[in-house]
């Protein structure tokens, strides 16, 4: 293990215990290999190691590989050994953190306080879903000299902690999909232990098994809910072939059995490569098709998609151009009949909504279809976000004065009729200056006093609520100002950042990655993401494409100055 700890350690060992450091200067602890499996023989720390030490160790063992946290309880007593039961929630902390002594007197020179200290990062559930956070770590760990003399940590909490690396080298994350009334799969973020490898696809079959995350439960539905239970393991056939048995499924009608398969295989996709047996109470769960392979599904992304014809659009000095030739659009929309403010375009590119301004500062909402008229629709408000379309209802939602959000539904005759949404959990955490579908539906993006948050969409009718809001990357993710989604489980963010104005970022917060920065001209004010098209950004001296992380910037075809642009949804 040729890693600093240890070279830190055999320095500390050398000057023996007698003189105790009072604090441990923060370090990066780096990423801990793949360590004993269940049957090998976990060794004993080195040698007159000091508390401070014994800890780190402690923190840089807990996710080693092992049966039931081995590697972790070598740095006890033997009681401790014994009796420790350890959280099933995992909190991910910074590299970087320090080991110091408690300040507060102890009668027993013997025994030790010691206080770790980092940076909260998240914490990983009982759900094995991320939920971010930003606070400021503190644990605490008794530690006690032993009649041979050597230091051991004794009455543990059951609190685990991990750095960042040690998380990322042991933990896998696989977007777990649920069924949405928008007629696709949505993922869930989640996160299993990588190794072994063969263990993972019946971890991801617990996980579907027993539902979604809370940031997404009543926002999807679980076809493999109760009554459905996994049968017997979850294993591979001596051909390769991957069995999935499953019961409880009596009664269930062919196509939601197709569902079911679906569900399952979009899932284990990130786990294996194998041809997936799907079987219920013995026999196959959709007759005449026992093998599953995840080409073999239809395209359940199709309906949350844009078309490949549609290639979005921009809103430039009151009117609304295509991205596709530059051109304004037909209609009103794009000869100077509105004084548009901002835009979006449904899914399918036949309706606009757009936010006009008509003097005074006051604005008003228009929607209708792309090269007509597009009647007003009654909504009260001083200010109105850029709209955003609700896939497979034809909703289309607005931020009013940053504090209520507008709910647009089309009725039977054309006519849209706002209704209320109960974002009372997104509204407390203030103003909001942008709001985003993902274009499935289940979620939605928030521009929060330049922070990023993201809730889920609960309910259908009358009835919607955004529930569970999500803060991502709190620490190192300020002035936000706009958002979009990539795919249904990254989002593409834009900030007044100079040294990081484009990020993406996942869906629960626990990876943010910069794009490259060359070519962009501070501030980059606006963004547009659709799955298979380039990512569009516009900053003071116009619009910019990339694909990927690294590309450098390259001019859009037809860029505008000022121009805020838009792909349908």
């Amino acid at each position: 293990m040729p890693h600093l700890l240890l070279s830190v350690l055999c320095v500390l060992l050398l000057a023996g215990c007698a003189n105790v450091p009072l604090e441990s200067q923060p370090q990066v602890v780096p990423g801990e290999r793949q360590g004993p499996g269940s049957g090998d023989v976990v060794p004993d720390p080195p040698p007159n190691i000091d508390p401070l030490s014994l800890v780190r160790a402690f923190v840089g063992a807990t996710l080693k590989p092992g049966q039931n946290y081995a590697a972790a309880r070598a740095y006890m007593d033997e009681q401790s050994r014994v009796n420790w039961r350890p959280s099933r929630s995992l909190t991910i902390i910074q590299n970087t953190f320090g080991t110091v002594y408690d300040t507060s007197p102890k009668p027993d020179p013997n025994t030790q306080v010691v206080n770790v200290r980092g940076v909260e990062l998240g914490t990983l559930d009982q759900n094995s879903a991320f939920v971010p956070g930003a606070d400021q770590a503190l644990l605490q760990l008794k530690v006690r000299k032993q009649a041979t003399g050597q230091w051991r940590i004794v009455d543990p909490p059951p609190d685990l902690y991990a750095t960042e690396s040690d998380f990322s080298e042991n933990y896998t994350p696989v977007p777990v999909s649920f069924y949405s009334d928008a007629g696709t799969f949505v993922p869930d973020r989640r996160y299993v232990v990588a190794k072994p490898q063969s263990g993972l696809p019946g971890k991801v079959m617990d996980l579907l098994v027993s539902g979604p995350s809370p940031s997404l439960a009543g926002a999807v539905k679980n076809l493999l809910g109760e009554p459905v239970e996994i049968d017997t393991n979850v294993k591979n056939l001596d051909d390769g072939t991957l069995v999935v048995p499953l019961t409880g499924v009596t009664g269930v009608t062919d196509d939601v059995r197709k569902l079911m398969a679906a569900q399952i295989v979009l899932s284990l996709q990130y786990v294996t490569n194998a041809r997936i047996r799907i079987l219920a109470d013995g026999a196959p769960l959709v007759p005449n098709h026992p093998d599953w392979r995840a080409n073999e599904l239809p395209s359940y992304s199709v309906s949350v998609s844009p078309g490949f014809e549609q290639l979005g659009l921009a809103t430039v000095d009151g009117r609304i151009r295509s991205l596709g030739d530059g051109n304004p659009v037909p209609g009103p929309a794009g000869n100077g009949g509105y004084d548009v403010v901002s835009a979006a375009q449904s899914l399918d590119g036949k309706r606009l909504a757009v936010v006009e301004r008509i003097g005074g500062g006051a604005v008003r909402l228009r929607i209708g279809d792309l090269g007509h008229e597009l009647p007003p629709v009654e909504l009260g408000g001083s200010t109105l976000s850029r709209p955003t379309w609700r896939s497979g209802t034809g909703e289309v939602w607005t931020v009013v004065d940053q504090v209520s959000v507008g709910r647009m539904v089309v009725g039977p005759t054309g006519q849209w009729t706002p209704l209320g949404v109960n974002a009372t959990d997104l509204v407390q955490q203030g103003g909001i200056t942008e709001l985003r579908f993902a274009r499935d539906g289940a979620r939605v993006a928030a521009v929060i006093k330049g922070q990023l948050w993201v809730a889920s969409v609960v309910g259908s009718g009358d009835s919607v609520s955004l529930r569970e809001p999500r803060h991502l990357q709190p620490r190192d993710l300020e002035d936000v100002l706009d958002v979009d989604w990539d795919a249904q489980d990254n989002l593409v963010v834009v900030t007044n950042s100079p040294s990081q104005p484009v990020v993406r970022v996942t869906m629960d917060g626990q990876r943010l990655d910069a794009f490259n920065s060359s070519n962009l001209t501070s501030p980059v004010h606006g963004v547009t993401v659709a799955s298979g098209r380039p990512i569009v950004v516009a900053d003071a001296n116009g619009l910019w494409i990339a694909s990927v992380l690294g590309e450098v910037w390259r001019p859009h075809p037809h860029t505008m100055k000022d121009a805020d642009p838009f792909y349908p949804g």
